[in-house]
């Protein structure tokens, strides 16, 4: 079958408006165009009183990925523009081969993004207390199956922190090359400080970072919100894996300088995967013959430790 347009794929965590413009000038350009995600978490589905839950269920988390498209407004963009909203975390999944990855030689995707012809990342700028700053690379992670790799990716963190202690650097550079990635547009127009992703504080910065290649994306972004190359460890194991470039000075930057823009965000509290496993999304969700949600409630402890990985 000859191939009328090259199919767009958007994978994103950002303002609806900035989607909704993307997806419009793609359209424009004669692409057909998917949205697609892999949430984390939903209230009432892996989210309960007592704390973030992992589940492999995929009769949990397609209502909840459901639930999620409709709360943020994409369900009703998806009607308008005539596209495909796509749930990672189930249907039709295939495994694509990662030569040299540092924690999976293989990785199970959406076969979406397997035929896809160009993936688009579109983040929100938020800092993480995993990974010091999630942007373009590490949205990525919501491409993981939950149905393999578990909601919170929890199964797939316990993996990565046998290889380095973020559980989210090394293994962020892995699914980077698994994907077709080749635009990232990180939305900051509100943005994320201090305990981000989920904990941080959130203002008003109106700016944009777009580019084709991630980590050069990544790199001016973290840089706008100032942080030093080397304080960010994805780009640490994208340079290790051959990827560049390897400092701000290699980019062509074009549009405000990145001095004119930059805004010192307040950093996040580290923590190593480990360190919050034994009492954050350590508990495995289960659905009983009933229908009822059933789960080990002994307390993973989440919120009084102040954790809010996602």
């Amino acid at each position: 079958m000859r191939k009328l347009s090259r199919r767009e794929f958007l994978l994103t965590s950002a303002k609806l408006a900035v989607v909704r413009t993307l997806a419009e000038t793609m359209q424009r350009a004669g692409k057909e165009v998917s949205i697609g995600e892999g949430s984390a978490a939903a209230p009432k589905f892996n989210v309960l009183a007592t704390g973030i839950y992992r589940t492999r269920k995929r009769d949990i988390l397609d209502p909840m990925q459901q639930y999620v498209f409709e709360q943020l407004g994409y369900t009703d963009l998806a009607k308008t523009l005539h596209v495909p909203l796509v749930n990672l975390h189930s249907g039709d999944l295939v495994d694509v081969a990662v030569p040299g990855g540092f924690v999976f030689d293989k990785i199970t995707l959406h076969r979406s993004l397997a035929e896809v012809d160009m993936l688009c990342s579109v983040p929100m700028m938020k800092t993480h207390q995993l990974a010091t700053v999630t942007l373009g690379m590490k949205n990525l992670i919501g491409t993981f199956p939950g149905t393999v790799y578990q909601s919170v990716r929890g199964h797939m963190h316990d993996l990565a922190a046998k290889v380095e202690p973020t559980a989210a650097s090394a293994v962020v550079v892995d699914m980077v090359r698994a994907n077709k990635l080749g635009l990232v547009v990180i939305d900051g127009s509100m943005a994320m400080e201090g305990n981000g992703p989920s904990m941080g504080k959130t203002f008003k910065m109106d700016v944009i970072v777009a580019g084709t290649n991630p980590v050069a994306a990544d790199m001016v972004a973290s840089s706008v919100m100032g942080f030093e190359p080397t304080e960010v460890p994805t780009f640490l194991w994208a340079n290790k894996a051959g990827m560049r470039p390897g400092a701000l000075d290699e980019i062509e930057i074009r549009g405000e300088k990145i001095d004119r823009v930059r805004r010192p965000f307040a950093k996040p509290q580290l923590q190593a995967w480990n360190a919050i496993s034994p009492y954050w999304g350590n508990k495995e969700l289960t659905r009983a013959n009933d229908g009822a949600l059933m789960a080990d409630l002994r307390p993973p402890y989440g919120s009084s430790h102040g954790i809010g990985i996602l």
